[in-house]
């Protein structure tokens, strides 16, 4: 059996790690380092772009339910996050360079995978996984659109970096929200009359142009703080600057807002400032965010970016095993199916490589549960709507339980319990 990937990114690792450990002979193409997109910096494999955090860990939770899942199909994901964690409260998160490091050699030295560093401009004719991500290169997103019609476009951005050396910590704390996780954040807290200030900077401040599109359509999921912040002068105080949880030391109170940093790297010599994902001027990003208490005189060592993200009408194009309709054994995975969110990406690379394998022996998809994460999110991006919208883990797309739980947390770990018990028994009966 042989297969090809295109794209050497979460998804495409995935399938390729998925189908390799099935039988098939995996080649694998990636265009990097030869040719680089707009966002990506370093050369290894599964470069994480827009943060490095993997979201929230505990399986009751949508983000932790998905991560399970992906551990129960064997994914070097989940493998990866594991040897190359650094300490970020009940999220997990990684060491940008050391996962992509671990994962580009475990991809490289499988005996079953063949790497070939070159960029496709051609439609795969069968037995293929398109993996490209979101910041396909233009001549194989002309390709795929000529091929497959129009697909739909939006931006995403990417938050600063800074130097925990240059953090002023007789303005900051360490905490993680109500001391969950141990103090694994260092936090800003703001008052009433410094936040007001910050907020008119932020709304008020320059952005760069974006001069390849004229439609500007921004995903929830990473809108840039200042767009966020021209909804309301509330807006970001109850977004990625919510003071809920927290309590400075000095005062003893709940700050009026706070501005959280999270550990970039294993040795916390880095930090991204949480939510502040920007499309403003470099120049303006330094001005601004050192009106943050504490960042002052913060060291940069990589502003925030916005960059174009693009993803397919997929209900009108794949089916729920992530196959092209009526297509010789083509695939596609990754953001651009409209799964949001480097676990979800990942998710569906495992999906895809799992599936080729199946059809190219004679089998049908992995009938994956309705109840499960993998599987709602399968179901969503192969579900015709009007208005198609990249989705990622929530517990909102799955089924309801058939017994009513009232507290929350009780309500969301049963649903849990019963997706990973419902994956098991898929696995255990195919």
């Amino acid at each position: 059996m042989k297969v090809d990937i295109i794209g050497a990114g979460l998804a495409g690792c995935e399938a390729a790690w998925a189908a390799a450990n099935r039988g098939a002979d995996v080649t694998l193409y990636e265009m990097k380092p030869d040719k680089m997109s707009p966002a990506h910096r370093y050369t290894g494999f599964a470069e994480l772009v827009c943060s490095n955090s993997l979201k929230a860990a505990r399986p009751e939770s949508a983000a932790g339910m998905l991560k399970e899942e992906m551990r129960i199909l064997g994914s070097i994901t989940m493998e990866a996050a594991a040897a190359t964690s650094v300490e970020a409260g009940g999220a997990l998160a990684v060491n940008r360079t050391d996962f992509s490091d671990y994962i580009t050699d475990k991809i490289r030295s499988h005996p079953k995978i063949t790497v070939i560093g070159r960029e496709i401009t051609e439609f795969p004719e069968s037995n293929t996984v398109i993996a490209t991500g979101p910041l396909t290169s233009e001549p194989f997103a002309d390709v795929i659109y000529n091929k497959l019609g129009k697909a739909l476009s939006f931006y995403d951005a990417a938050a600063p970096i800074i130097t925990a050396e240059s953090i002023d910590m007789s303005k900051a704390f360490f905490a993680s929200r109500y001391d969950k996780g141990g103090a694994d954040y260092i936090n800003c807290p703001f008052t009433k009359d410094e936040y007001e200030r910050f907020y008119e900077a932020l709304v008020n401040a320059e952005t760069a142009p974006l001069h390849e599109f004229e439609d500007l359509t921004v995903y929830e999921g990473c809108m840039p703080v200042e767009v966020l912040a021209k909804r309301g002068i509330e807006s970001v105080r109850y977004g990625c600057m919510k003071p809920v949880g927290l309590k400075d030391p000095r005062t003893g109170h709940r700050p009026y807002a706070a501005v959280q940093l999270r550990k970039e790297n294993t040795d916390g010599t880095l930090y991204n400032i949480v939510g502040f994902q920007t499309n403003l001027k470099f120049g303006e990003q330094k001005r601004v965010f050192g009106m943050i208490p504490g960042l002052e005189n913060a060291e940069f060592m990589r502003y925030g970016v916005m960059h174009r993200n693009t993803f397919l009408n997929s209900p009108t194009l794949l089916d729920s095993g992530f196959m092209l309709k009526a297509s010789d054994n083509i695939y596609f995975a990754g953001q651009m199916t409209g799964v949001e969110g480097y676990t979800e990406s990942a998710a569906s690379g495992i999906i895809a490589g799992i599936n080729i394998v199946r059809s190219l022996s004679g089998q049908k998809h992995i009938p994956l549960p309705e109840t499960c994460m993998i599987g709602a999110l399968a179901k969503h991006v192969s579900t015709e709507t009007e208005d198609f919208q990249p989705m990622g883990a929530n517990m909102g797309i799955l089924p309801e339980l058939e017994i009513q739980i009232k507290n929350k947390q009780e309500r969301y770990a049963a649903i849990s319990e019963r997706g990973l018990n419902a994956l098991k028994c898929c696995i255990n009966t195919i």
